[in-house]
């Protein structure tokens, strides 16, 4: 099972565009603040692997087993939230979503205005 997550982080790198993974780059880097990142590692060297092979990977990065699948799990979580960030002025579901998880957060809250106010105007642009 492990080696089919794998598979399918090694797939999702392969298919960001240049312009994706050069926003992911900038995101993560952002977002930390250190330059030298494992996950940035990671990313790297998934990225230049023609196919996949856990052993040479390990032999190429300072990792653990254990810490490579912990690395795996949390680089493929924040590829998902960096092409979140990047596609949502491009998908209404994606906005339309974001904004149903904010008005969740302000009632839950206890901010029910807020939330409701925020429901009201975007169902008015869900109808557009």
């Amino acid at each position: 099972m492990a080696n089919r997550f794998s598979d399918t982080l090694f797939q999702l790198i392969h298919s960001l565009e240049k312009s994706e993974k050069r926003h992911f780059k900038l995101y993560i880097k952002r977002s930390s603040g250190n330059e030298d990142l494992k996950i940035v590692q990671l990313f790297d060297a998934l990225d230049k692997m023609q196919d996949y092979d856990e052993k040479l990977l390990l032999k190429k990065l300072p990792f653990t087993k254990s810490q490579l699948s912990n690395l795996k799990t949390h680089l493929y979580k924040q590829v998902l939230a960096s092409l979140r960030l990047l596609k949502t002025t491009e998908n209404t579901d994606l906005q339309l979503s974001e904004h149903m998880d904010n008005a969740r957060l302000l009632y839950n809250k206890g901010l029910k205005h807020q939330a409701s106010c925020s429901i009201c105007l975007w169902s008015e642009f869900a109808r557009l």
